[in-house]
């Protein structure tokens, strides 16, 4: 099989487009398939990162003159389809599936790429603009998302939706079948807002942390290599006791299972976090994570600060007691698994017709 993605990564967009995409990229790879990432040379992308991970990258050119990623992609996507298809002749044979994972792209885009490709599969989770597409997979957990798709894709899409379709990096399963019980008591905490964490979330959890006469056994704080703050983040981690500050780390399940608390956004983080069985106190640091975060809160299934231009130092502070204190929270109140394998198994059924 021959697959491509498009998909970005910058410090305006952030890293989860591009590490989901590596997540099925892996899986696939490993029935046989030959994947090639196309991404655009964006401030703050991790084009070195995947090809470290032993996949192929062609890199489209990098605009000038322009402040915002995924507006002058929305603008030029006429552009950004032709340097797409001139990537995909350079390959020399027919793509199989073209996975799209991308804000600034809909179905003007995937049209222009039609007649270049067998299948097209989208990931998204908006549901705010229409699709050309074969499949749809949305992750994220909405009271209506049987429904949030209709008219904005074909009758005869695929359409994959829930959390229970996450895609899951190995780690995360092979470490889940060691799984924790917990007390609700909270010792261990891992502080993450993602790979860029371009609202310093990170930093104002710390100086809470700073500000709270409380003691936590271990504190694990993870950074991304393109978070801009990683240095006074680690300054920050040396005066704190007992925190440990982590940059681009490997091991994201295995800290998660030692952990008694997750601080941190309501991207896709959320749903490693429940198939750990891990609470977490969430800040929406996206548009894209307001309706997800705000529903699970109503539910009770996470404890939400707010939205990030509105959480304060002392608001971080007030929900780590609180829950430091009293909620009790033990990460059992929602349960996912992973279908993952269903996933697969589409890319295999387009191979075979």
């Amino acid at each position: 099989m021959n697959i491509v993605f498009r998909t970005d990564a910058s410090i305006q967009i952030g890293t989860g487009h591009v590490m989901r995409c590596l997540t099925l990229a892996k899986q696939l790879q490993r029935h046989g398939a030959e994947v090639t990432f196309i991404c655009r040379d964006l401030v703050g992308n991790i084009i070195a990162y995947l090809q470290s991970q032993k996949v192929e990258v062609l890199s489209l050119p990098r605009a000038e003159n322009f402040t915002n990623d995924l507006e002058w992609i929305s603008e030029n996507w006429k552009q950004d389809a032709i340097d797409t298809a001139s990537f995909l002749k350079q390959l020399g044979c027919k793509v199989d599936v073209l996975v799209v994972d991308h804000y600034s792209l809909d179905n003007k885009w995937e049209e222009e790429l039609d007649n270049l490709v067998s299948s097209v599969f989208v990931i998204d989770d908006l549901a705010n603009r229409h699709h050309t597409c074969d499949f749809l997979l949305d992750q994220n957990y909405y009271n209506n998302m049987q429904e949030r798709y209709i008219g904005l894709v074909p009758d005869e899409c695929v359409l994959l939706l829930g959390p229970d379709y996450v895609l899951l990096r190995d780690e995360f399963i092979e470490v889940a079948k060691r799984p924790k019980v917990r007390s609700g008591k909270v010792e261990n905490l891992i502080i993450f807002f993602g790979g860029t964490d371009p609202t310093g979330e990170t930093i104002k959890a710390l100086e809470a942390i700073q500000e709270l006469d409380l003691q936590f056994e271990n504190i694990d704080v993870v950074v991304g290599a393109s978070n801009l703050n990683k240095e006074k983040v680690e300054e920050l981690c040396k005066v704190i006791p007992n925190a440990q500050f982590l940059c681009q780390v490997n091991n994201m399940a295995e800290l998660m299972r030692k952990a008694d608390l997750a601080i941190g956004a309501g991207g896709a983080t959320t749903w490693e976090r429940f198939y750990m069985g891990l609470p977490s106190l969430v800040v929406i640091t996206a548009d894209n994570q307001r309706e997800t975060s705000r529903t699970l809160s109503k539910e009770k299934k996470v404890f939400l600060l707010g939205e990030h231009t509105k959480v304060k130092v002392s608001d971080y502070k007030k929900g780590i007691l609180d829950i430091s204190l009293g909620c009790n929270l033990k990460g059992d109140s929602f349960k996912i698994s992973s279908r993952s394998n269903e996933i697969i198994k589409l890319f295999m059924e387009v191979d075979n017709v």
